[in-house]
């Protein structure tokens, strides 16, 4: 089973984590599944971008996005060649090493 392996990041996974996550599942859920709290502002329907990550390791692994998820990349702040937003990029057969940004863009988040 490919490993996701989740760089640390202050707030949300501060010693970092390395996940067993089957193929197929979106990198989204699969820090969901394992208490790591990323936004989702859109429940995961690609309509905003609080989930994005850079994918430091494995990114040709994903599958290309589509162009839905790369117009809306465009608007993601930290945006690298490597950006995807988590909730559309699925594990293939590799490991994958990612970085979850320190600011996200939520339009909707109370109190910020």
């Amino acid at each position: 089973m490919p490993q996701l392996i989740v760089l640390p990041h202050v707030e949300l996974c501060p010693e970092g984590a390395v996940l067993d996550v089957p193929s197929g599942t979106s990198l989204c859920d699969a820090l969901l599944d394992n208490h790591i709290d990323i936004e989702h502002a859109c429940e995961k329907s690609c309509a905003c971008t609080t989930c994005h990550v850079v994918v430091r390791e494995g990114f040709d692994s994903l599958g290309e996005a589509e162009e839905m998820e790369e117009d809306l990349l465009d608007k993601a702040w930290g945006l690298e060649p490597t950006s995807r937003l988590s909730c559309q990029a699925q594990m293939g057969d590799r490991d994958v090493v990612i970085e979850i940004p320190k600011y996200t863009i939520n339009m909707v988040k109370e109190g910020h």
